[in-house]
């Protein structure tokens, strides 16, 4: 009775704190969508290309609505002895658990595949926007410094792009070292002499580097889930 009594005092606590955090990010989700400027105002015009590319507020509000019935299921599950209420929980984990499992299984197997796919993608829009576009092109130059890499497979996702037309050279990445600066314009020739490595590349790269770091909070989230599970239907097989 004491081992039950603590769990169902640890699964109230814990799923509470997963409920104001899905409070939280739903109101700065809202915020983001509702009054993006002073959303921008207070974290600075670097999130404004962020913002643009990537639609933070509803990415946000997704997310804190996920973790807001989760909390609100869990915690008031237990606390109430709701079998209903704590059955819906490990199901809407035991979804979230296989979706991870699923994509992690597909990154795994189709690394490839999802590069073909990508490259489609990512490298027309490099072409069309890369120069024209300014968010775009500034969530391109801030992805290119930061992982000292040229493009998405290589200089070439830029021959067609209205940068290079314009210029008639490279965006300055794609001729740098890794521990330089570049001074010189970016011809094709110096390109092909630096062969700087696409951000894709680079990216997968730097995964596989610290796969064990990436592996063991993957397998630290899973452990967590499951766990919540298991206390889940402790606690349902438990109850009168």
């Amino acid at each position: 009775m004491q081992c039950y009594s603590f769990i169902k005092t640890m699964m109230i606590f814990f799923n509470f704190l997963i409920f104001l955090c899905g409070v939280a990010l739903l109101a700065v989700g809202i915020w983001v969508s509702v009054d993006g400027p002073s959303f921008l105002k207070i974290f600075g015009p670097a999130s404004s290309s962020a913002m643009q590319f990537v639609n933070v507020g509803y990415f946000l509000i997704a997310a804190g609505a996920v973790l807001f019935a989760l909390g609100f299921l869990g915690c008031y599950g237990a606390h109430t002895e709701n079998k209903c209420a704590l059955m819906m929980f490990f199901f809407i984990l035991l979804i979230i658990f296989i979706a991870e499992v699923a994509a992690a299984v597909v990154a795994l197997v189709y690394t490839s595949t999802a590069k073909n796919i990508l490259t489609l993608v990512v490298v027309n829009t490099i072409e069309n926007e890369y120069g024209s576009q300014k968010d775009f092109t500034q969530v391109w130059d801030t992805t290119m410094e930061a992982l000292k890499c040229c493009g998405f497979n290589n200089y070439t996702d830029f021959e067609n792009s209205p940068y290079f037309r314009d210029h008639k050279v490279f965006p300055p990445y794609c001729c740098s070292d890794v521990n330089s600066t570049v001074t010189e314009s970016c011809t094709k020739k110096r390109a092909e002499e630096k062969a700087v490595e696409g951000c894709f590349n680079q990216l997968l790269s730097d995964i596989q580097t610290n796969a064990v770091t990436v592996g063991g909070v993957a397998a630290g989230i899973g452990g967590l889930e499951l766990a919540a599970m298991i206390v889940s239907m402790y606690l349902y097989c438990n109850l009168k």
